[in-house]
């Protein structure tokens, strides 16, 4: 397997967060606020004035001081994060009541309520390092990218790391199946078709499919077959802020929605068999999708037409090849039975797999490139 990823350990650290502090008197003003706060999927503590030394005014992630209780928080501790909210766009004293709190910001609604939202989900969920996001896709049809897909996904979760697995392909089947979920309850992509604004990442990940340790959010049974751009976007940034790992099925076309998560990857992995049939499809696929994601590479899949190996198909396709993804005897079968693509941790698409996520994790760790031999690996 070569080629070297530029990254931080890939586990996320689950650290319980807080709600944001909300000191206000004015009922308006805080109906606004816990609709915003909902809004951020945050569950907000609420006082007339500072909280007692047992309070949150210290410890919460962010404080919101509508403009009514700005002389009540005066000589409060100094801190970050505290915003002065308000609805009066011409209050001249609103500068000086914001210095005397401390305040990093002062906010008119409904004009920053857009910007609030975002601030108080980033402060509640935290910022951290995003999920390391790698997307799958075929150089033709049956390449094989939505099982690589899976694996990747079963195996990263079995490692302990925080996985979630993203159906990118609408006209795929439904990538729970390939996971023996189908039945499984829990949210899918039309639920979140017509989600315009910010996803909370915690919402989403507790709203999703639990299936082998894993969060998958797969399509429906029903007609509905477009992400738009807007959707997938949202979902994709909330996947991400959760840390860990996130894994994208996605087709070879390319249109609004799938270019939205081709925008957010880390790196694409292309699978081609090979042939030269599949070499020149894969040509075109990679054309397309170079366009707007730089890191591209290439999984070749055997068995080879005369003449060809890895090496070749990786290097007619002018990019860097990651390995020979192996063929494991019984995978339908085990299927059949329950167990998802990369489930036997032994077999050789696992091991290929652990490779992948080990060479993730090594380079992050030296600082360097480094190499490890797929067929060594499998």
């Amino acid at each position: 397997m070569a080629g070297a990823f530029a990254r931080g350990g890939l586990a996320a650290a689950e650290v319980p967060r807080s709600g944001p502090l909300i000191v206000t008197e004015d009922v308006e003003l805080l109906d606004d606020l816990l609709r915003l706060c909902a809004a951020a999927g945050a569950v907000p503590e609420v006082h007339h004035g500072p909280p007692g030394a047992r309070g949150g005014w210290e410890t919460a992630p962010v404080v919101l001081v509508g403009d009514d209780a700005a002389a009540r928080c005066r000589g409060a501790a100094r801190r970050r994060g505290v915003m002065l909210v308000g609805r009066d766009q011409d209050d001249p004293d609103v500068w000086r009541r914001a210095v005397e709190i401390g305040a990093e910001y002062v906010l008119r609604l409904p004009d920053s309520e857009g910007w609030l939202v975002d601030q108080i989900a980033n402060a509640t969920e935290g910022v951290g390092r995003p999920a390391l996001t790698v997307g799958v896709m075929g150089g033709r049809g049956g390449a094989g990218a939505s099982t690589l897909a899976c694996a990747l996904a079963v195996t990263a979760a079995r490692s302990g790391r925080r996985t979630m697995l993203i159906d990118g392909d609408p006209l795929g089947g439904g990538i729970d199946v390939l996971l023996g979920g189908e039945q499984s309850e829990g949210l899918r992509w039309p639920d979140f078709a017509r989600s315009k604004g910010r996803v909370g990442a915690g919402a989403l990940e507790e709203s999703l499919p639990a299936l082998h340790g894993l969060r998958v959010l797969s399509w429906g049974r029903d007609d509905e077959v477009v992400i738009p751009p807007h959707a997938m976007r949202a979902v994709l940034a909330a996947a991400r802020r959760l840390g860990g790992v996130v894994v994208v099925d996605l087709p070879r076309r390319i249109d609004e929605g799938v270019a939205e998560a081709l925008a957010q990857l880390d790196v694409g992995l292309l699978v081609v068999p090979g042939e030269l049939r599949a070499v020149a499809a894969a040509t075109r696929v990679a054309s397309s999708v170079g366009l707007i994601l730089k890191d591209l590479r290439i999984v070749a899949r055997g068995p080879y037409s005369a003449g060809l190996d890895e090496h070749w198909v990786a290097g007619a396709l002018g990019r860097p090849l990651v390995g020979d993804l192996p063929t494991e005897a019984g995978l339908s079968a085990a299927q059949d039975g329950g167990e998802p693509p990369g489930g036997h941790a032994r077999g050789p698409l696992a091991r290929f797999c652990t490779a992948f996520w080990d060479l993730a994790d090594g380079s992050a760790t030296t600082g360097g490139a480094s190499t490890a031999r797929a067929r060594g690996a499998t």
